[in-house]
């Protein structure tokens, strides 16, 4: 999983509440168990009419969000199915912090083990972001992660919580199986005492 440390990135607004993860991506996308390949139906039904055409009043059709990295949402992004598909599609797409006053429970730990940040914040300063980002291609926000401050384009600091174990996975770029990884030494050592102990048992292998 790549490292979340610092990102500093065009920053694109979707303040509708209750968006959820089959909008995020539809039921239909979902046959595939690669993490790759999905961005380009993220928010297919927003982003494309009936013919497949973009719908230019979608931001994310816009030219200058077409490459946002940073996703300002409404309340309760993220609801709906529990598909991990879903941060799959923004990952692909670029999108690598989501901000917004609350998100569905099992699509925010989801975001934190695919290497995307979720930052809530109270809805009058995710407002306040949301007109920064009326400026365009100018409209870039800076995550320190370390500092857990957002910085807007005026170069104010906003503060914002995030637990710690999960800030550290986030810098480090770990997801489960990195977690696992960083155990190897731990258990091949206890694997090895095993066998010592254990010749006689089926299946343990010695030396």
């Amino acid at each position: 999983m790549q490292p979340f440390t610092t990102l500093t990135g065009i920053a694109a607004s979707l303040p509708e509440q209750n968006i959820d993860t089959d909008k995020i991506i539809p039921a239909r996308f979902l046959k595939t168990i690669k993490r790759t390949g999905l961005g380009k139906n993220l928010f297919d039904t927003l982003r494309y009419d009936e013919s497949g055409a973009e719908r230019p009043d979608f931001v994310l059709n816009q030219p200058a969000f077409r490459h946002a990295e940073i996703l300002l949402a409404g309340e309760n992004f993220g609801c709906g199915s529990s598909r991990e598909h879903a941060p799959w599609a923004l990952l692909d797409f670029g999108i690598r912090c989501i901000i917004a006053p609350s998100f569905a429970d099992i699509f925010h730990g989801n975001c934190f083990k695919n290497g995307i940040l979720p930052i809530v914040l109270p809805a009058d300063i995710c407002a306040a972001l949301q007109d920064d980002a009326t400026l365009g291609g100018n409209a870039r926000l800076s995550i320190d992660l370390s500092r857990q401050v957002i910085i807007r384009p005026n170069g104010e600091e906003i503060a914002f919580e995030v637990d710690e174990f999960r800030k550290h996975c986030l810098l480090n770029g770990l997801d489960d199986i990195g977690q696992t990884m960083q155990l190897i030494p731990a258990i091949d050592h206890y694997e090895a005492r095993l066998a010592a102990s254990h010749d006689w048992m089926p299946g343990v292998m010695v030396g």
